[in-house]
């Protein structure tokens, strides 16, 4: 891409990180809504149609952002440190740690956020962004898996990063360490037991599936 045409995506992410800031200030009391995202925008130095254009989702893509932000973060502090020389129980640990620090640096915010991916109407946001982090965190881990273990880590970590980040909010960092450390502990007891048994759950799923279709096609 030539410099003419890098000139405009230059322009809109600089953009969109100096609202996102502006954000920032305001979201603590004047939450996540539509007219947060403007007066965000007007602090910025943007037109309600600059804004517009930039942020057509307005506080949905405001809240993109900053879990984007957050996620950079963590790979950012996650540099210092060489997956390879932990333990896989070890990385992830550290990994999550270091999402819910660079979270938890926009506390305030960071609350006001939580409530509003809580809405019926943001859920599915609030998956994705998730599942965005998981999958950011567990390819710094070193996974490469391509087959169904891909989906189920990421999900298991979806459900520990979520349930960490509602326990720091409403108990502290301790209390999350602490959760974030049980999870961990039954997740690895359970990749144990699906090592060590005879018994496979893609296999049953699958069984299930084909009895379940013979019922209904017989």
């Amino acid at each position: 891409m030539s410099e003419t045409q890098d000139a405009p995506l230059d322009w809109a992410e600089a953009a969109e990180q100096r609202v996102l800031d502006e954000a920032l200030k305001v979201v603590p009391t004047a939450g996540w809504t539509r007219l947060m995202a403007r007066r965000a925008g007007a602090a910025a130095g943007l037109s309600d149609a600059d804004v517009e254009l930039l942020l057509p989702n307005g506080a949905a893509d405001l809240a993109a952002l900053l879990s984007r932000r957050h996620d950079a973060r963590a790979l950012a502090a996650l540099s210092a440190i060489d997956p390879a020389a932990l333990k896989i129980r070890e990385r992830i640990a550290a990994a999550i740690e270091a999402r819910l620090d660079a979270a938890f640096a926009d506390e305030a915010a960071l609350r006001r956020w939580a409530g509003f991916l809580a809405l019926p109407a943001n859920l599915a946001l609030g998956g994705r962004l998730a599942w965005a982090s998981a999958d950011l965190l567990w390819r710094w881990a070193g996974d490469v898996a391509a087959d169904e273990n891909h989906y189920s880590k990421r999900a298991i970590l979806v459900g520990i990063l979520t349930g960490a980040v509602a326990i720091r909010l409403q108990s502290g960092r301790d209390a999350a360490a602490e959760f974030t450390a049980r999870r961990i502990e039954n997740v690895m007891a359970f990749e144990k037991w699906k090592a060590t048994t005879r018994f496979k759950p893609s296999e049953a799923l699958a069984g299930a599936a084909r009895f379940l279709g013979s019922l209904r096609y017989r």
